[in-house]
């Protein structure tokens, strides 16, 4: 019998032997497991936040081609060409023309840059007023082709800044 218990203690050490040289290779084994999922997070982040700014800049193309639009038709609807009231003081001026005494929209709300959530940049008119908005987003674009034939200089913009949806009426040489 004693044979046997010096037998079973050997088999006992060797277990413990083997044991202990894999305690670290189970804490390396979840290090690996977290460093994958970190990696295949940031890349998941990564392209999430892609699809969003791309979505924003849809936003920013279709807002200002509409506020583009909208300074057009108040342009257009000049009152006794009035050079101080030719062009929009700000984009509620196009939401309700303070021209006329009744609703005259031009414009369904008062849009906010979608890529920075704050208000545009007016570009100035002549007389006052303004002709058109650009974003204040000093971040470069993502799109760079397939741009609508009223979107000149958009494919070569540096930054967001430099989309700019403007109305240039062609009275007196006024820019196009």
């Amino acid at each position: 019998m004693a044979p046997t218990t010096i037998r079973g203690n050997l088999i006992v050490i060797q277990r413990r032997a083997h044991l202990r040289s894999q305690k670290g290779f189970a804490y390396m084994w979840a290090l690996m497991m977290v460093l994958i999922m970190s990696i295949y997070l940031a890349q998941v982040g990564e392209a999430w936040q892609n699809r969003i700014r791309r979505a924003k800049e849809e936003d920013l193309l279709r807002m200002g081609a509409e506020i583009k639009m909208a300074v057009k038709r108040y342009t257009e609807n000049n009152i006794g060409d009035n050079p101080q009231t030719a062009y929009p003081k700000t984009l509620q001026d196009l939401v309700q023309d303070p021209r006329v005494p009744f609703p005259k929209r031009y414009l369904r709300k008062a849009y906010k840059d979608p890529i920075t959530g704050d208000d545009w940049t007016y570009i100035g008119a002549p007389g006052g007023g303004f002709v058109g908005v650009a974003s204040k987003s000093p971040l470069k674009p993502l799109k760079t082709a397939n741009f609508p034939d009223d979107s000149q200089g958009f494919a070569e913009a540096k930054t967001y800044q430099d989309w700019r949806f403007a109305h240039w009426p062609n009275r007196g040489g006024g820019r196009r």
